[in-house]
């Protein structure tokens, strides 16, 4: 990517690292949260893993633990890396042990030859040195073992800087750590007085271990990893303690949607609950950032109605956030801290092309491109780098102008000049975005994705509930919680791409939400969708006899609704080309209301869709027509006269609005 993970992945999400300062900054027995970053595919999660690594990682044990990855991932496996990644040594610090999971581990790793639990108990101590000399033979130490069978879930996070994958090389780097002697001792103790075994003899208990994991049944599994984690933290309460030692840890779970992934954040977040909560003991000294473009399974229904917790933003994040709005501690829902990553805004995608330009100083002449940027994908990171990258590998007409406009109008069909992808823009980010959607599901979201209310498009459609959830659940909804839930502005955009490519299904989709809306008495979006078919003078017809019924800006309102449809115009052509070729077969001889509404109708038409108008250069068209409006209106002209002013002096917002 590029050097600095901080100049580019966190852009917009400095509250992140500001949360996780202040919680590594606490004391070693305070309370922290699990910190959540939720988004869809593609939100930038794993740039903010790479971001804090950067950040915190030269003064801070910090493991990474990638979840999502092919292979299984059990609970010991990923302790064992995470544990082995926190041994690093820091120059201000003494290296951190963690002899109990140590301990547990190996006493559950290789069955023991025993014919009774007396005999296994005067041989485990003999066979867990000749575990753990194996392994040190051959890998350096034993934790480092773990790395043979699971080591790909440690891979860097996409995007990481040159600094973030040094940093994560010196904490994976071998050598000869052996868990001194003179510990296991006191390490198999804690195991004799832990609550979840039954033997309080220390070895006898280590031996239960050894069972669960060789010859107990699901819930003995479960057991097992329980009190696995509980030895993490309890090393890490131990380890903090002590002089010259760090006061917390880091810990960065990507991708924890996954069935692994799941199931460790259930055990981590039950092991603090029973400590800190159950026990009343001290709160281990780990800070969590986990990521997830999931809805998990134990928040209830994806609708977030039985969920105590609100979704946050993450440029206000704070501990004094969390504290405030935390459920009771009754719950271990109280550990949570979730935060939903927001798309980039204008001024953030302008600057993501700035620092870029340092790297791939060939992308300079598209920097003024960064409003069609952030209009076609709303700011969402990935679809950002997506874009900039094919830019950089096609033969994009550098000079602003009509071959330009010419050459972004079929972006979503481009591939890279001399890439190894033969995928279009459009297919691949599909496919990244839509990750485990079957064809079918994909098939029936574009034909879905002509609704606004993503929820009437799969009602309508026949895929009734399930495709909505699956949508819902996996954060491609843009506006969770509202009124109207829409399908995200990129993604929407894509799949209506691919609509348009079957001319026949798109009208027969628009006309059927079409035809509801009307039976609904739902005007206004029975309109959006006749003009998506180019039922232009349709549409005219209902906006002259509105304009002078009804106030002007619930007018505009109802314009502004109608003229957002999408549309399946050629490919050839720009802006004012398209905008030709949908004048009436007969123009009017003299302007009148009905003939300037239809004008404007078209030309806004056109100017919404940033493929159709990449370079929004029929501003001063529109502001044209609302001033002729104002000039054939008597009375209430001041919204009029305010929207022509606005095109006339377009001022590209912040945020995306639902213009274009």
């Amino acid at each position: 990517m590029t050097e600095s993970a901080m100049g580019v992945g966190l852009r917009g999400r400095s509250g992140i690292i500001s949360l996780v300062g202040e919680c590594l900054r606490l004391e070693p027995t305070d309370e922290r949260p699990v910190i959540m970053l939720l988004g869809p595919r593609g939100s930038g999660a794993s740039d903010a893993h790479g971001a804090l690594m950067e950040k915190f990682g030269p003064e801070t044990p910090f493991a990474y633990v990638n979840l999502g990855g092919e292979q299984s991932l059990p609970a010991r496996y990923a302790l064992a890396l995470l544990a082995r990644q926190l041994e690093r040594k820091l120059p201000r610090y003494r290296r951190s042990h963690f002899p109990r999971l140590t301990l547990g581990l190996l006493a559950s790793d290789h069955q023991l030859r025993m014919t009774s639990l007396a005999e296994g108990r005067r041989n485990i101590r003999r066979e867990l040195d000749a575990f753990q000399e194996q392994a040190e033979a051959r890998y350096g130490d034993y934790l480092a073992a773990f790395f043979e069978v699971a080591g790909g879930a440690v891979g860097a996070p996409d995007g990481a800087s040159t600094a973030a994958l040094a940093l994560l090389r010196d904490a994976l780097r071998r050598g000869r750590r052996r868990l001194p002697g003179r510990k296991f001792t006191g390490s198999a103790a804690w195991y004799g007085g832990h609550p979840l075994l039954q033997s309080r003899d220390p070895w006898e208990a280590l031996v239960e271990l050894n069972l669960w994991r060789h010859e107990g049944d699901e819930d003995d599994q479960e057991r097992l990893d329980r009190v696995l984690i509980s030895a993490l933290l309890e090393d890490m309460r131990s380890n903090v303690r002590h002089s010259f030692m760090p006061r917390s840890y880091l810990l960065m779970l990507d991708n924890s949607h996954t069935e692994y992934g799941r199931g460790f954040l259930d055990l981590l977040i039950r092991a603090r609950h029973d400590d800190a909560v159950v026990a009343g003991a001290d709160c281990d000294p780990l800070t969590v950032v986990a990521s997830s473009n999931r809805w998990l399974p134990r928040w209830g229904p994806a609708t977030g109605d039985q969920w105590p917790w609100q979704l946050r933003g993450p440029d206000r994040a704070s501990l004094t956030d969390w504290t405030e709005y935390r459920p009771s501690r009754d719950s271990d829902d109280t550990w949570w801290y979730p935060l939903r990553l927001r798309d980039l805004n204008l001024d953030e995608v302008r600057i993501r092309i700035e620092l870029e330009l340092r790297h791939h100083p060939d992308l300079a002449p598209f920097t003024r491109l960064a409003p069609f940027i952030h209009r076609l994908t709303a700011g969402l990171p990935r679809a950002v780098s997506q874009v900039l990258e094919l830019f950089r590998h096609s033969a994009v007409p550098i000079e602003d102008g009509a071959e330009q406009d010419r050459w972004l109008r079929t972006l979503p069909d481009r591939t890279p000049r001399d890439g190894e992808d033969p995928r279009t823009l459009a297919e691949a980010a599909l496919d990244h975005l839509l990750h485990g959607f079957h064809p079918a599901q994909r098939a029936a979201l574009e034909e879905c994705a002509a609704a606004r209310d993503l929820s009437v498009g799969t009602r309508l459609l026949g895929t009734g509930d399930s495709l909505f959830g699956e949508v819902r659940g996996r954060w491609l909804l843009h506006s969770p919680g509202t009124v109207t839930p829409a399908l995200h502005p990129w993604p929407r955009r894509l799949l209506l791409w691919r609509l348009a490519a079957r001319p026949d299904d798109w009208d027969a989709v628009h006309e059927l939400l079409a035809e509801h809306f009307k039976s609904e008495g739902r005007t206004v979006q029975e309109m959006y969708h006749r003009l998506a078919t180019e039922r232009i003078d349709e549409v005219t017809g209902y906006l002259v006899a509105r304009f002078p019924a009804v106030p002007a800006a619930q007018w505009i309102s109802e314009f502004n609704t109608i003229t957002a449809a999408p549309n399946r115009l050629g490919l050839a052509g720009g802006p004012l080309e398209l905008f030709a070729g949908l004048a009436p077969d007969e123009p009017p001889e003299a302007v009148t209301t009905a003939s300037v509404i239809r004008e404007l109708i078209t030309v806004r038409w056109v100017w919404s869709d940033p493929l159709t108008d990449p370079a929004m250069r029929l501003n001063d068209m529109i502001a044209d027509g609302f001033n002729q409006l104002s000039r054939l209106r008597r009375t209430d002209i001041v919204a009029l006269f305010n929207e022509a002013e606005r095109y006339r002096h377009w001022r590209h917002p912040l945020t995306r609005t639902s213009e274009g």
